[in-house]
């Protein structure tokens, strides 16, 4: 009776790890994390803006001035505004790798993307803090009522 050998086989039963940071699993806990956080946020704003206000009645250009004069609501829109947009793009980069088949299209469609999420975050983020409802200098006729004469 002769012995019987298995052949190694062609490949191992489990891959080595990979060496390097996993975006994958960190882009998958980042859109777990800012989901919880973002309905947090955006119900804390629609309840603090519609609830305890006076109601969609008193949302006017007066009240987004006072509000974006107030550094707690600057933070808290930033915060919105950068984790509502990171997470949306962070979305469509998913879905582009699943459905882009070609790499050279896959690029493209996650550059644009990235541009786009950027320049919304530079011109929102420079929005909310330089926002003045009363610029010195402006005509008296096209200031809002509330600004002081000048």
């Amino acid at each position: 009776m002769s012995a019987t050998t298995i052949e190694a086989p062609r490949s191992p039963a489990r891959q080595a790890p990979k060496r390097g940071v996993n975006w994958e699993k960190w882009g998958w806990i980042y859109m777990r994390a800012s989901g919880v956080v973002l309905v947090v946020l955006i119900f804390g704003h629609l309840f603090f803006n519609l609830v305890l206000g006076e109601g969609i009645s008193g949302i006017n250009f007066g009240f987004v001035g006072g509000k974006l004069a107030d550094p707690f609501w600057q933070w808290w829109d930033v915060a919105m505004l950068w984790l509502a947009l990171i997470h949306g793009g962070n979305g469509m980069r998913t879905l582009i790798n699943d459905y882009a088949t070609l790499p050279m299209t896959r690029g493209v469609l996650k550059s644009a993307v990235l541009a786009a999420v950027v320049v919304l975050i530079v011109l929102g983020t420079l929005v909310v803090f330089t926002f003045d409802p009363c610029p010195p200098g402006s005509p008296a006729d096209l200031l809002p009522s509330f600004c002081a004469a000048q």
